[in-house]
């Protein structure tokens, strides 16, 4: 007997549903990116959601133009102003009701065929 109980069936479809959810979500958090310049505007980090430092732009002469301390706090400004940056726009994100169904105001639950 190969037919699925209508019941079974629901759950096999909403776990499917979830899947695709969570990878939709996770493609919206991995894309985000945060750069906020140092105070001088001659470092500017890039940060990802996590807070992971994932490049970093020095202007030309930066290096000879600080001091090692003061290019350090250059840089470390920089890199938690992008932190903070990034946090608010993982923030934002959880905010839009990531799931897009507890607001009522998202896309219509429309069945999918099971491929």
């Amino acid at each position: 007997m190969s037919d699925i109980h209508p019941e079974v069936q629901a759950a096999l479809d909403a776990a499917r549903d979830l899947r695709h959810k969570i990878a939709d979500l996770r493609e919206k958090i991995d894309a985000i990116r945060a750069r906020r310049p140092s105070p001088s505007g001659a470092v500017i980090p890039e940060v990802d959601a996590m807070g992971r430092l994932t490049d970093l732009y020095l202007a030309p002469g930066t290096v000879d133009r600080f001091e090692s301390h003061e290019l350090v706090a250059e840089i470390i400004a920089a890199i938690r102003e992008s932190s903070a940056d990034a946090g608010r726009q993982y923030e934002l994100l959880m905010a839009q009701d990531p799931w897009g169904d507890a607001s009522g105001a998202s896309e219509p639950a429309v069945p999918e065929q099971v491929s």
